[in-house]
């Protein structure tokens, strides 16, 4: 990691971003510093060391955590087919276990959207026997919120209590961190409101956060980057000893097969890979955006939590500023645009997320999810593309279109690591 001031830089780049508020935590060499710009919400409180921000899918990593405390005192097993523990996905392969749902290889679909369970245990049911698997499970990598769910309620049916007792009690509180979540069954939410950031137009407008109850263990912690380090610390071997060190080395070994293109080099149980021996995870809620990163060689850990929609771009900044291990998949993608190759326009599925791909406007290719526009689509050489946020500008994101086997025509699409395949 580099030696620089971390409050000079949290601040100008927040401000370049039009980020309302943000924390920055850097721990090394033993101690913890923690800086913070701005405000909670626009007109509102200063952005302190306490408060909590939505950490979206980060959120993901505190429930692989919980679940490999589990594993570690011998009442999980990751390899055990999962319809031992939960019946409905009797309905699937007996060849998916735990070890798939933290690890997105289990071949579930991304979401549903047709949510009309009311508890994680009916949803998660609904949800597998539905559920029209991509691949077989351990065959390819395609991101599922879906999976976590079913991994929240595998941590109830093992427990006895619901996930957010159990996060509470067997993870958060041993790490010395107060529990807070965006969605509870006691409707808590004292989190700190996001905001959409349109850097273009330079406006800045709150937004309510629209997770539901279901979707509690792919999003819902709401922490500060202290709590963030706190857990990073821990899954370094540093701190409590809540995960016997064998699982924590399994937890940031790369799984065979897993190709997380446009979301990091490689991936892990419940954590994201990326050079240099850093791992940890990024995630956005509605209008946040937050990111942690551990380096377990050195015990060096970071976070940034920010209340804005720009916080990614600026994290990629702030990581190369401070020399974190980062993954950045336009730099993949090379300097040469290509002409669209044949076979690219087309209508594609994962779950009942469609992703239709039109001509565009601005560029040659737009993606359309379920029927909205979402980015404008350069192409470069190997089916490999750039996206254009059309609602942001952002130009961050990258994704691929993928054949079937070599030689042949295009079967697949891979955007925010979600696979969708195509029907037409």
């Amino acid at each position: 990691m580099h030696e620089v001031q971390l409050q000079p830089l949290l601040e100008r780049h927040s401000r370049h971003h039009l980020i309302p508020g943000a924390q920055l935590a850097v721990h090394r060499g033993g101690i913890t510093r923690s800086v913070e710009f701005g405000v909670q919400h626009t007109g509102g409180p200063p952005m302190t060391r306490a408060a909590r921000v939505p950490v979206g899918s980060v959120s993901k990593t505190f429930t692989a955590a919980l679940a490999m405390i589990l594993v570690s005192d011998g009442d999980l097993d990751l390899d055990e087919p999962l319809a031992e523990y939960l019946p409905a996905a009797a309905s699937l392969s007996e060849r998916l276990t735990v070890r798939h749902l933290l690890s997105h290889t289990g071949g579930l679909p991304s979401d549903s959207d047709e949510v009309t369970a009311s508890t994680l245990s009916k949803h998660v049911a609904e949800c597998l026997l539905r559920a029209n698997p991509l691949h077989e499970p351990g065959d390819g990598f395609s991101y599922s919120n879906i999976g976590y769910s079913a991994a929240g309620h595998l941590i109830e049916v093992v427990t006895g209590m619901s996930w957010w007792e159990a996060m509470s009690s067997v993870l958060l509180r041993p790490l010395g961190v107060e529990a807070h979540f965006v969605v509870a069954p006691d409707g808590q939410n004292d989190s700190v409101p996001g905001h959409a950031v349109n850097a273009e137009r330079h406006r800045v407008v709150p937004v309510h956060q629209s997770l539901t109850l279901v979707d509690a263990p792919a999003g819902a912690v709401a922490a500060s980057a202290i709590d963030l380090v706190r857990l990073g610390r821990m899954l370094a071997g540093e701190g409590p000893t809540l995960v016997d060190d064998a699982q924590l080395r399994e937890m940031r070994t790369p799984m065979d097969g897993a190709e997380p293109f446009g979301m990091a080099d490689a991936w892990g149980l419940g954590v994201a890979l990326f050079e240099g021996g850093w791992f940890g995870h990024d995630g956005t809620g509605d209008g946040t955006s937050c990111h942690l990163r551990v380096h377990p060689e050195s015990g060096a850990v970071v976070a940034l939590t920010t209340n804005g929609s720009t916080g990614l771009a600026m994290w990629h900044e702030l990581a190369r500023a401070l020399g974190v291990g980062d993954y950045d998949g336009c730099r993949e993608l090379g300097e040469r645009v290509v002409a669209t190759p044949p076979g690219c326009v087309g209508r594609f599925y994962n779950g009942d997320t469609e992703y239709s791909v039109v001509p565009g406007e601005n560029a040659p290719l737009r993606l359309v999810v379920d029927g909205e526009p979402f980015a404008e689509l350069t192409l470069y050489d190997g089916l490999r593309f750039r996206m254009r946020d059309v609602d942001t500008g952002d130009t961050s994101q990258a994704g691929r279109f993928l054949r079937g086997s070599p030689g042949r025509d295009i079967g697949w699409l891979q955007v925010g690591g979600r696979l969708a395949r195509r029907v037409a």
